[in-house]
């Protein structure tokens, strides 16, 4: 199989670390939207990365639809749990992670437009749902060890490239100080070989 991505990008990096942790083989090609010369139309009609091109030339897209494809590919450390409710819990924390990404992204790409061109309004709403995100992590993580349940999974997968990109792009958040256990989880997670493999390029 082949892995369309961006080394920059929050949601592909998702994807590489369940890759990584699953032992699944593939080609990785490295494409970004914005770039003029891209190929990601072809692969996915929204546009977006990543992609996964499986064997048979079917493409699967979104981080989420795919990582639940990868889990099911391979018995090697199942991220997802076959229990309804521990799956749901899960996927809701994912949901979460992946949120506080989209705002986070939203903040980045209107603070890139001239400085004529940004909406302040625009970026104190996206800025709000960082936060609310942030807090809501936070409280419900509480002391445990792991997002979700007693052992690592796609829920502490989801969170920890959130909590990564906030570095990468939004390193004037201090999420550390307000929510140490947050920063404990991170800490925790960057050592892990698929997240010190996958540690998004200078920018």
């Amino acid at each position: 199989m082949k892995l369309i991505a961006a080394l920059a990008s929050p949601y592909s990096r998702k994807v590489r670390i369940v890759l990584a942790e699953k032992k699944i083989e593939y080609e990785f090609i490295i494409d970004s939207p914005g770039d003029p010369a891209t190929r990601v139309p072809e692969y996915n009609p929204l546009g977006k990365i990543p992609v996964l091109v499986l064997d048979d030339d079917t493409t699967l897209f979104d981080s989420r639809v795919i990582v639940e494809y990868l889990d099911n590919a391979s018995p090697v450390s199942r991220l997802i749990p076959d229990d309804t409710r521990a799956r749901i819990q899960v996927r809701r924390w994912e949901a979460l992670a992946d949120g506080c990404t989209d705002a986070a992204n939203a903040i980045v790409v209107e603070k890139r437009r001239a400085a004529a061109q940004q909406s302040s309004e625009w970026i104190t709403r996206q800025q709000g749902k960082v936060d609310r995100a942030l807090k809501a992590m936070s409280d419900e993580l509480g002391t445990r060890a792991w997002c979700s349940g007693d052992h690592y999974n796609l829920s502490d997968i989801a969170t920890g490239c959130a909590l990564g990109y906030l570095d990468f792009r939004l390193a004037d958040i201090n999420w550390r100080r307000e929510y140490p256990n947050l920063g404990k989880l991170a800490e925790k997670l960057s050592k892990r070989a698929s997240f010190v493999d996958t540690v998004p390029p200078a920018k």
